[in-house]
């Protein structure tokens, strides 16, 4: 057992974008920071969530990451519009009954101007350890997206604005500085580049392409270095509801699927003429 709780400390370090949600961010490798235009948002680059002008509420699960029931993690969120931006708020929970990591974070975001949106979230973050205690740590996220023209967005975020941690070990939660574009090539593909880096470890670029057809499918794919990965994803779209499926491939750890499902309060059709509307952009 003891083996078993040192094995998921450590892959839970090194690992950190493994449980980042949900299935379309996962299919692309996390590649997402310019994209973030769904509730999920909230854990990675808040300011995409004031472009979306409807409510919206999500769940993510991945029952078994590497094989591991133990690493099972599940997210939920909710984000919410009005007139002076959105607010969202989030929950995870990670492990097992001797290694449990619960998160729980509220987000606000606005956009600043035309071409530009930023948006914050406070992070409360708990840590149990079975025999050893538990502590909690508070810390923050900041994001910002933009658009260079109409098909070339660009994003940027920081995990962990203030270097929280747990106790007195350094470096128990990472701090993250995440930057990328994504290319509109046209209505139906599209291509996402990402740079991460942890404070502590290299660069890691990531890359992602999404094709959708017949406006009810997407298919993804996306790989990333240090540590590579290859994943590959589907999106299935059915009026207000969507249904996203991952299976993503660490070069020594192995397998992970994940699963996740994302009801909006407007039909998915609707959805993408009225972030084009919202954000201004003239159709082809």
């Amino acid at each position: 057992m003891l083996y078993l709780l040192f094995v998921i400390i450590l892959f839970y370090s090194v690992c950190t974008a493994q449980v980042l949600p949900g299935s379309r961010q996962t299919a692309i490798c996390n590649s997402d920071v310019a994209l973030s235009d769904d509730v999920f948002a909230v854990f990675n680059n808040p300011a995409g969530l004031s472009q979306i002008p409807w409510t919206e509420t999500g769940a993510y699960y991945s029952p078994s990451p590497f094989g591991l029931k133990e690493l099972a993690n599940g997210f939920a969120a909710f984000n919410i519009p009005f007139s002076e931006g959105s607010l969202s708020a989030g929950v995870m929970t990670y492990g097992y009954n001797l290694y449990r990591e619960n998160k729980f974070l509220i987000s606000y975001s606005r956009q600043v101007t035309k071409n530009l949106f930023a948006g914050a979230a406070i992070n409360y973050h708990h840590v149990s350890i079975h025999n050893y205690g538990n502590d909690g740590s508070i810390y923050f996220n900041f994001g910002i997206k933009g658009f260079l023209t109409n098909d070339i967005h660009f994003g940027f975020d920081i995990l962990n604005v203030n270097h929280a941690t747990f106790g007195d070990e350094q470096e128990q939660i990472p701090m993250v500085f995440n930057s990328g574009f994504s290319f509109n090539f046209s209505d139906i593909f599209l291509l996402h580049i990402s740079v991460n880096k942890d404070i502590i470890y290299d660069y890691s670029v990531s890359g992602g392409v999404e094709y959708f057809l017949l406006n009810i499918l997407t298919i993804r794919s996306g790989v990333s270095t240090k540590p590579v990965k290859y994943s590959a994803g589907t999106g299935i779209h059915i009026k207000y509801f969507s249904f996203d499926y991952s299976l993503s491939l660490h070069q020594d750890l192995g397998l992970t699927h994940q699963i996740s499902l994302i009801y909006s309060f407007n039909e998915y059709e609707n959805r993408q003429k009225e972030i084009k509307s919202y954000l201004g952009m003239n159709e082809d």
